[in-house]
């Protein structure tokens, strides 16, 4: 059956039973869910388009909803927020079989169910690709949020999740490589991103963070942001980073691709990039990859004090 074949209620009656239970005092089926939020509630708001951000032919619908939650969830977790609730609209186009809508719920619960995070309404449209829109509300249960602008000179730089997974992904799909079991890994993170939530969590929850972002569009980009909302210089240290560089050498190898191009630059990873005070003992999860040398208005990154070309990374207009 296809979209244009349907009916938005046919669709709903499929598409809400597969979603993760709701905690909401009033739950998706009425105008508006109520969700009992008593304290300050983190926001924040992504899209996912067709033909942009993923492929029918590389993505299944399951992979798109797992992906969609995900890169909602490590945005209110950045900010020290347990997230709680996600709000979905989506685009159809008529040629869309119905299940694909069926198979995005799946994944959504696959990605919410283990966090106790819920799906509360939303919104059914028709499109002319899919269009995927997702709200996230985060509880702050009493805690000071996380913010970008917080590293201090002599902090550690740390950092939990990929890096370069995404990028060598991606490439391995544009690329039509045979996806072997050395290349699977890679491209089944860049599909469904699996950023390290109850890590960055439990970090925040210890009071030991003095700024935290996620790192969504590359590792040298959201430093240059968080070094530029702090007035910082950040040096990173290879030493520390480069290790990662052995999961990416057979894919780097069949594509002739620089690999630590997509380490420092590559994005889609949704890990988390953090500081704390010296002498703080790094957080589960978590490894020391810099220092925060300075002040310096409007921010700085190095590499072992060596300036880096460009931006690098992810730009949704394309500009470096």
């Amino acid at each position: 059956m296809l979209i244009s074949d349907t009916t938005e209620d046919i669709l709903l009656s499929k598409f809400l039973p597969l979603l993760p239970p709701s905690s909401a005092s009033v739950p998706t089926g009425d105008d508006s869910a109520v969700l009992d939020m008593r304290g300050q509630t983190a926001v924040s708001t992504d899209m996912l388009i067709e033909g942009r951000h993923f492929r029918r032919d590389w993505s299944s619908g399951s992979d798109v909803g797992f992906r969609a939650a995900m890169q909602n969830l490590s945005d209110v977790v950045a900010m020290g927020a347990k997230p709680r609730s996600l709000v979905i609209s989506l685009g159809l186009p008529g040629d869309l079989e119905a299940e694909w809508a069926a198979d995005f719920a799946r994944g959504l619960n696959e990605a919410c169910a283990p966090l106790g995070v819920s799906v509360d309404g939303g919104d059914l449209v028709g499109a002319d690709e899919i269009v995927v829109a997702v709200t996230v509300l985060g509880d702050m249960e009493g805690r000071t949020p996380v913010l970008r602008g917080g590293a201090q000179i002599g902090d550690r730089v740390i950092h939990a999740g990929h890096l370069g997974h995404g990028a060598a992904g991606y490439e391995i799909l544009k690329a039509g490589l045979e996806i072997t079991n050395a290349l699977a890994p890679l491209v089944d993170d860049f599909r469904r991103p699996k950023p390290p939530l109850n890590d960055a969590l439990a970090a925040a929850e210890s009071g030991v963070l003095t700024a935290m972002m996620d790192v969504s569009d590359g590792l040298i980009r959201d430093a240059r942001r968080l070094a530029k909302a702090s007035g910082v210089w950040v040096n990173f240290h290879g030493t520390n980073l480069e290790p990662r560089l052995r999961d990416l050498a057979v894919a780097a190898g069949k594509l002739r691709a620089d690999r630590r191009e997509w380490l420092y630059t590559g994005g889609e990873d949704q890990g988390f990039l953090a500081t704390i005070r010296p002498g703080t003992e790094v957080p589960t999860g978590f490894t020391d990859v810099g220092e925060v040398m300075g002040a310096y208005m409007g921010g700085r990154v190095t590499l072992e004090g060596k300036e880096i070309a460009g931006q690098g990374g992810w730009d949704h207009f394309g500009a470096d």
